[in-house]
């Protein structure tokens, strides 16, 4: 599912913090989005003075945050000692939401942030083929550069959730799930056999794909069509494809594309919004990227 959750200019209903305990009088940026079994933020601030954050516990899961700046710094109050911390670009937090959380706030911020539910754990796990997991390792300040390149790549989406495609949100949401339940979840992968698609399956699944070349359909509701949970979905469909559900719509993409391009008189940004591609731009990348020629070399010499 791909939902914006709030915008910058969204009303908050009387109340003056977040849900991260932040003044929404100092968030520069406020956005948000949910993808998957995840809810996703981007906020950022640009005081160099701010003020304390402060949240009681509760029964929400983890957040994780990825810095997307150097310098912020925070000092953590604890029950017996406080400790202080300072960001480093890609640094990166995950906090328990069930124990009460104080903090010391200095340093313009950016971050993005990902909120994770004890039955979001469950469920990426679960479709991973992974073991149980319903704990996260909590972790301040340090760096993981393999999240932030894939939180990072969910940035435009966070930004721009009205022109973002469902499938690629849900794609990419999961392959953040995996890495987080994987690398901080200690969980181990079951051992599982080789799994495909079936006939009927692959025709289903690529009926619906291409139904939707706008790619206005989730890879949950692509599964669940075809009876199948997300995770082993999109194992299967790597599988039998050699590639995932968003990369197989942008090749449907292209192919619809060169058709148009042979038979029609349509101009390359009738054609680039006809099949699903954001603007022009965006379909001449991807065109020239999938066949070495530009679409009006490719339409001059097809």
């Amino acid at each position: 599912m791909l939902q914006n959750l709030a915008s910058a200019t969204a009303p908050h209903q009387g109340k003056t913090i977040d849900s991260f305990g932040c003044p929404f009088s100092q968030l520069s940026t406020n956005q948000s989005l949910r993808g998957g079994d995840i809810s996703f933020f981007r906020k950022s601030a640009e005081d160099e003075h701010l003020s304390q954050v402060a949240t009681d516990a509760s029964n929400r899961g983890f957040a994780i945050g990825v810095s997307m700046a150097s310098g912020h710094r925070r000092r953590i109050f604890h029950a017996h000692h406080a400790a202080s911390f300072v960001f480093p670009q890609d640094g990166l937090y995950i906090r328990n939401l069930a124990d009460p959380y104080k903090a010391d706030l200095a340093g313009p911020f950016d971050f993005l942030l990902l909120e994770i539910s004890p039955a979001a754990l469950q469920n990426i796990a679960q479709e991973s083929d992974l073991a149980t997991v319903t704990e996260l390792q909590l972790k301040t300040a340090e760096t993981d550069t393999v999240l932030a390149s894939l939180v990072k790549a969910m940035a435009p989406a966070i930004e721009n959730p009205g022109e973002s495609s469902k499938l690629f949100v849900d794609q990419l949401a999961t392959a953040i799930g995996t890495h987080i339940v994987q690398r901080y979840g200690g969980a181990t992968r079951r051992a599982a056999p080789g799994r495909k698609l079936s006939r009927a399956h692959e025709v289903l699944a690529k009926n619906l794909l291409s139904e939707n070349l706008h790619g206005d359909i989730s890879v949950l509701e692509v599964a669940r069509a075809c009876n199948l949970s997300r995770g082993y979905f999109i194992h299967a469909f790597r599988e039998t494809t050699g590639m995932t559900p968003y990369q197989w719509l942008l090749n449907a993409r292209v192919s619809r594309a060169c058709e148009l391009l042979r038979s029609s008189t349509l101009s390359l940004a009738e054609i680039a919004l006809a099949c699903g591609f954001s603007d022009q731009s965006h379909f001449t990348r991807v065109f020239t990227r999938a066949t070495g020629a530009t679409p009006g070399l490719w339409r001059r010499t097809a």
